[in-house]
């Protein structure tokens, strides 16, 4: 898996930081506007700036203005954390933790999250046991 490159640019920057903040991957993202996850990642470290149409295209996935993506104008819309109960932030943050381990690393934590689930679904889970 190649590593993490950081962002050369602000835009860059704003760019991974409000497609962490949806909790989405680069791929889902690029899914959302008909791109490819190559492209989203060149936009996030190597582009100074998208072409346009694809600046709008980012904005309206990201639920956000053009000019709050570019920049000009501070983001207004909260990200989804801000509206949850005490207990929903915690997973949440937890979450975002588990979107900035490696690939592998990620996979192996839904793969647990999946067997947990699927387990108390059959009634082994640790309240079947009580």
């Amino acid at each position: 898996m190649p590593s993490k490159v950081p962002a050369s640019s602000a835009f860059g920057k704003r760019l991974t930081d409000l497609r962490l903040a949806r909790g989405l991957t680069q791929t889902q993202l690029a899914e959302l506007i008909g791109s490819s996850q190559r492209a989203i990642s060149h936009y996030e470290t190597v582009a100074d700036f998208p072409p346009p149409g694809v600046i709008i295209e980012l904005a309206c996935a990201l639920k956000v203005t053009t000019d709050e993506l570019l920049g000009l104008r501070t983001i207004k819309s909260a990200p989804l954390a801000d509206a949850l109960d005490p207990e929903s932030k915690r997973l949440w943050r937890q979450l975002k933790q588990v979107m900035a381990l490696p690939e592998k690393d990620r996979r192996a934590v839904v793969r647990l999250i999946n067997s947990l689930v699927a387990g108390r679904s059959n009634g082994h889970g640790a309240a079947a046991h009580r």
